[in-house]
């Protein structure tokens, strides 16, 4: 067959596509959620911070990065495994215009995905977080009054070791990054999710994701923004030389006092004090309400602290995006 023949079958279907989309209701492939996600944001601004993941110079031509990492974007927000997400892809034209996958392209399967996931869980999520909220604060969504600290437990995927000579509070052969705490009196095999939220906007501005050894107090002073007009936390984050340092940066101490040992009772002024900071420090319960209620993070699904931490940080990602597009709404 001749190139000039070749190349006449090339345009005619590109005509009938055109023609296809020509005839379809718009209303078809609508998501008003994702619309105005997509709207949010300069999305050519975290090419260059995707494009090192573009690998496979040898085989079939890879998928855009940056469309891959919006898929993961929306299996954290639709809470999906990576069938799941495939399957979703497939089936849902929404799905593929907010990812960019064209209707006639091919769409990555579920082993793709994982494998994509992991090549990303190192600093390209976090580059993209960090950007993303950059994006936002520029909007003037970030308000800065105050930022609010507190963790929350996540269960490990595989059960807590039992038998086979594993003692309770060894690790788990399968699952080495998960770790042991107490939580309401009762030992927890799992993770700890570390946060600051911005006090008003509900935004997530610093994040860590440890094992669940790790104790809020140990990650509090990296979620310190430090342009924050003030901070708050409770009991466990107490500390003189965290209520020094951040009188020293200008940032007003909301930070609930605790009873020690030789003190039978909190002053008057204290008790005060920290039943007005946990009015204020409240709503940062909703980010960890919504996480394991809608997001389904109440447990892990990888097997690895960096593959669950990248999860994590697709889910603050999104929970972001989403909270901004209803505070620009409304």
């Amino acid at each position: 067959m001749s190139d000039s023949l070749c190349g006449q079958e090339g345009m005619v279907m590109v005509e009938q596509r055109l023609l296809v989309e020509a005839l379809m209701d718009p209303r078809l492939g609508s998501n008003a959620k994702l619309s105005g996600i997509e709207r949010l944001i300069d999305w050519s601004r975290l090419e260059p911070l995707v494009s090192p993941l573009r690998q496979g110079r040898t085989g079939r031509p890879p998928y855009a990065p940056l469309a891959m990492v919006k898929a993961l974007y929306l299996q954290a927000l639709y809470d999906l495994s990576d069938p799941g997400l495939e399957e979703a892809l497939l089936d849902r034209l929404s799905f593929r215009r907010f990812c960019g996958f064209a209707l006639d392209g091919g769409t990555p399967d579920e082993t793709t995905l994982c494998r994509f996931r992991a090549a990303a869980a190192g600093d390209v999520l976090e580059r993209c977080f960090a950007e993303i909220n950059r994006q936002l604060d520029a909007q003037g969504l970030v308000l800065r009054r105050g930022t609010i600290l507190d963790a929350s437990v996540v269960k490990a995927t595989r059960k807590p070791p039992r038998g086979d000579g594993i003692a309770p509070g060894d690790p788990h052969p399968q699952e080495p990054g998960a770790d042991w705490t107490r939580k309401d009196g009762k030992p927890v095999f799992g993770y700890r999710f570390h946060i600051g939220m911005d006090e008003g906007s509900g935004l997530i501005r610093k994040l860590a994701f440890t094992s669940a050894r790790v104790q809020d107090v140990e990650r509090a002073d990296a979620l310190v923004c430090g342009d924050e007009g003030a901070v708050y936390a409770d009991r466990a984050y107490e500390g003189q030389a965290r209520r020094k340092a951040l009188k020293a940066a200008g940032i007003k101490d909301r930070i609930m006092h605790r009873r020690h040992r030789y003190m039978p009772k909190l002053p008057r002024w204290q008790a005060r004090r920290n039943h007005l900071i946990a009015r204020r420090r409240a709503p940062v319960e909703a980010v960890f309400s919504a996480m394991k209620r809608l997001y389904g993070k109440a447990r892990t699904r990888c097997l690895s602290i960096e593959r669950n931490a990248a999860d994590f940080l697709a889910f603050a990602t999104i929970y972001n995006l989403r909270r901004a597009a209803i505070l620009a709404a409304g």
